[in-house]
């Protein structure tokens, strides 16, 4: 999200003008909107760093679009004006985490110094940054998905801190990426990131490969072993699949974790460790706690701030970026690669298709079609055989729930990057039809133009 970038929200037109005129002559980039729905549209594409909102309006209040905008961006401040405003209003709403109340008529500094606090609050690295430095912690996770922005935003406040994180999503979407990225943007960064995948590890092994060993500890032990945890000491360390972790030795992960210090196996003493765990998991791992298959005061102390990645499928207008970025990858690493880029159809297949394996499935049909074309741009054929025939196409907009239509409606326009006619077919209406659905959601096409 740019550091610059005011929403102005508030069904009175001339005041949004006018204190939009005050705010651009400070320097600040803003975008109105004069509705709550209309100011829900506008963030798919503005991505602002505060939003300034009125709060009452017809229809959507401020309050109502906190709670919509909180659900999404749980990390955007948000800033209530109000000519009605009264102290349980402010109570309320400083209880639902809005992150300041001014009521009218209010100081114009009083406004500034709001906003200058509510940009300073947890402010990451912006994607579009132009240093280098800034980009670093983040530059192996390729997106254009404002939900990721807004994971990202969230990955880099508490990669400030030393809690512990638990990254939860399904598999193939990067967890281990993820991790590399906190690390990466944490104090610890000058330190080690030791990564293992405990479901890989089988369960007479985790403890010695956690823990170290010394020397004739077991049959097989010829020499001393240091353990993941000693390696990483003064870093980070990644627990990968940590749900698939044997119950009988949780207990013991739970006491390193607890104390701070590991005993390798056969030695007297323990050593003490200074480690960051960053954990990840498929698996729903409050189900697991509740079948006591994975223990409760661990859950605890693994999870106290958990990062949920979304599936690719939630993130499709990522799928062409990612494509292409591997297209790219490819081609470097093979000169005899033909393929230079996808045919239309080709990448609205890519586009439409369900993901299961999220983005290392993706990458899997990349390398399948680089391998098989025979020129330079990928077809259609090719991407349906790396596919298997499961493409699925775009369901048609009458069947989507009423509730999503908004959301189907901004997924489409950021996928064909607000091409009208090319949104329309996807949704399988007519242009006609398409354009009144966007009006009576107050989307515009060209906010989703890119150049």
């Amino acid at each position: 999200m740019n550091r610059d970038k005011i929403l102005l929200v508030d069904d009175d037109t001339g005041l949004l003008k006018l204190l939009s005129m005050r705010l651009k002559a400070t320097g600040l980039r803003v975008e109105t909107a004069d509705s709550g729905r209309q100011a829900l549209a506008r963030l798919a594409t503005f991505q602002p760093q505060v939003i300034i909102t009125d709060l009452r309006m017809e229809g959507m209040d401020g309050l109502a679009l906190f709670d919509e905008v909180h659900a999404r961006y749980p990390s955007l401040p948000v800033i209530i004006l109000t000519a009605h405003g009264t102290i349980p209003d402010a109570v309320d709403a400083t209880r639902k985490g809005v992150f300041s109340y001014l009521t009218k008529p209010f100081d114009s500094q009083q406004l500034l110094e709001n906003i200058a606090a509510a940009q300073r609050h947890g402010r990451p690295p912006a994607s579009g940054a132009q240093d280098d430095e800034e980009q670093a912690w983040r530059r192996e996770i390729i997106t254009n998905s404002p939900r990721m922005e807004e994971l990202l935003k969230q990955a880099w406040r508490v990669a400030q801190t030393d809690v512990s994180i638990l990254i939860q999503s399904e598999s193939g979407t990067g967890k281990e990426r993820l991790a590399r990225a906190i690390h990466a943007a944490s104090p610890r960064r000058a330190g080690p990131f030791v990564a293992i995948n405990c479901a890989a590890i089988p369960e007479a092994l985790l403890e010695s490969e956690l823990f170290g060993h010394r020397k004739g500890a077991f049959t097989g032990a010829d020499r001393h072993h240091t353990g993941l945890f000693e390696a990483a000491n003064g870093g980070s360390l990644f627990l990968d699949e940590i749900g698939d972790m044997p119950l009988e030795f949780q207990s013991k992960l739970l006491r390193v974790l607890q104390e701070g210090e590991v005993r390798p196996v056969g030695a007297n003493e323990a050593r003490p460790v200074d480690v960051r765990i960053v954990s990840a998991t498929h698996r729903d791992l409050e189900s697991e706690v509740e079948r006591r298959q994975f223990r409760e005061d661990l859950y605890y102390r693994l999870n106290v701030v958990m990062l949920e990645l979304p599936a690719l499928a939630e993130r499709r207008e990522d799928i062409p970026l990612l494509a292409n970025h591997f297209l790219q990858q490819l081609q470097g690493r093979n000169q005899h690669c033909l393929a230079r880029s996808f045919s239309r159809e080709a990448m609205e297949r890519l586009m439409a298709a369900p993901w299961p394996g999220n983005i290392r499935q993706l990458l899997n049909v990349v390398e399948q079609v680089t391998a098989l074309t025979t020129t330079p741009v990928v077809s259609d054929g090719l991407v349906q055989r790396a596919l298997r025939g499961k493409g699925q196409e775009i369901l048609p907009l009458g069947e989507a729930v009423s509730r999503f239509e908004r959301d189907y409606l901004v997924q489409i326009l950021q996928m064909t990057q607000g091409n009208v006619c090319q949104a329309a077919r996807l949704a399988q209406r007519n242009r006609t039809d398409f354009y009144k659905l966007l009006n009576r959601h107050q989307l515009e096409p060209a906010l989703f133009r890119q150049g």
